[in-house]
């Protein structure tokens, strides 16, 4: 029978730490114990059924039972509803109201961390997830200037793209992204390694850009925006001496291991930067949330986590809180008439605000539409052949508030969110990001 629906939680979300490294973590008894215990909770909500694929998947199961009640789906199948999430946290920031404090004490998401952590452990991933979770690896690879040309070129021809389907599971009609021969790091060379900044309220005016490896090898212009837009507003930027992939897609496949050593490269740099008196940023939001969530959660007794924690912003929330202090530039020249802005799913659970939003408000003669929704890509869930049609599926809703705005301009604060969209437009249209669209209006 269905735990009975409960009074939900009115108090904010808290997030226990994730206790990675107890041996219970990885014991298969107690991981399907609790995801029974969590299914059953969820079975008897249902409000999370519009978010992703997991729930209609759970809720599907549990419905074609005999039992038509959790005990009636088969634990096998428990993999099926797993396989589906990716980590998004919409469902535990602004959906669930059964989190932490909440005695039921349900936590979706690192729930199903947890599951896929056993799984990478226990079974055999595909060679596929491991491949495109390799970030740094296939970046290098792939911006060899030949080589990119020749990637860049078989992406774009259909049946190359049927064979690598056929081979690799690489879905033929998904948006691939290209990749440069000339990356963020050699384009942004000339950066100062220290130059004073001016600290006003939480800033300490002058930033360190943490590249990524998606800005840096598939599309650094966005980088080069960022700069131009918060130099002009008297804030240094520099680079981070070297980096490796933040850890998201090794997190989002389980492979823990591989999101320590991430962490291990990471951290002590960005620390000493923070020690050296400089805030951190990333373009991508997953990066952000990284290591402002996810590598404090999972390393919550590491001093270095926690004060690169507390030194990294989202770009945005960085200009507004400069704003907010009578620091930022309104010097606007050009308006953008509408814009679409897609809120990504990753900025939105870092409890910051609409501050993307706000930012653009700001530009005369400027309308903000935006779309609270996720698109569906994460990266690797919408390129995969078995999970494409239900990123199609999840993004269509997206695509029709950016075609009902008719907009001047659209885009996301994920890159590939906004291509993912672009793609399922396929009117020919290209999004553009908004750190794209500042400096535009910027006259930069």
């Amino acid at each position: 029978m269905a735990t009975p629906v409960k009074e939900g939680n009115l108090e904010a979300p808290t997030r226990h730490a994730l206790d990675w490294r107890n041996p219970d973590f990885y014991n298969e008894e107690s991981l399907f114990k609790e995801m029974e215990r969590v299914f059953d909770i969820c079975h008897g909500c249902r409000r999370c059924v519009s978010l992703c694929q997991s729930f209609p998947t759970l809720f599907d199961l549990v419905d074609e039972s005999e039992s038509m009640e959790v005990d009636g789906v088969k634990k096998a199948d428990y993999w099926k509803v797993v396989e589906h999430c990716y980590l998004c946290d919409l469902c535990y920031m602004t959906k669930c109201p059964y989190v932490p404090p909440h005695e039921w004490n349900l936590d979706f998401p690192h729930l199903m961390l947890r599951a896929k952590a056993w799984y990478f452990k226990n079974r055999d991933t595909k060679l596929r997830d491991k491949v495109l979770t390799s970030t740094d690896t296939v970046g290098r690879l792939a911006g060899i200037p030949v080589v990119a040309q020749v990637v860049n070129g078989v992406n774009k021809i259909g049946p190359a793209r049927k064979a690598l389907e056929a081979v690799a599971g690489i879905h033929a009609d998904a948006w691939l992204p290209e990749f440069t021969s000339k990356p963020l790091r050699s384009r942004l060379g000339h950066l100062p390694a220290n130059t004073p900044g001016e600290p006003v309220g939480r800033t300490r005016g002058k930033v360190a850009l943490f590249a990524t490896c998606y800005m840096n090898r598939n599309e650094p212009g966005p980088g080069e925006d960022l700069v131009a837009v918060f130099e002009h507003n008297g804030i240094p930027v520099t680079l981070a001496e070297k980096e490796r992939c933040c850890g998201m897609p090794k997190l989002e496949l389980g492979d823990l291991q591989s999101v320590l050593e991430a962490k291990e490269a990471n951290i002590p740099v960005l620390a000493r930067m923070v020690d050296e008196g400089w805030d951190l940023t990333a373009l991508i939001p997953s990066c952000v949330l990284m290591f402002k969530q996810e590598l404090p959660l999972m390393f919550p007794d590491d001093p270095d986590v926690q004060k690169v924690k507390n030194a990294f912003f989202d770009p945005f929330e960085y200009l507004m809180l400069r704003h907010k202090e009578g620091k930022l530039k309104t010097d606007f020249k050009q308006n953008l008439g509408k814009v679409a802005y897609h809120v990504a799913c990753h900025q939105r659970v870092q409890n910051i605000g609409p501050k993307t939003k706000e930012l653009l408000s700001l530009i005369p003669g400027t309308e903000v539409d935006t779309i609270e929704r996720c698109s569906g890509h994460d990266g690797t869930y919408a390129v995969k052949q078995e999970f494409h049609q239900y990123a199609m599926k999840i993004v269509k809703p997206v695509v029709n508030r950016v075609n009902q705005a008719k907009p001047d301009h659209y885009g996301s604060d994920c890159a590939m969110a906004g291509h993912h969209i672009s793609h399922a437009r396929g009117d020919g249209s290209a999004p553009e990001h908004p750190m794209t669209l500042i400096r535009k209006a910027y006259g930069l």
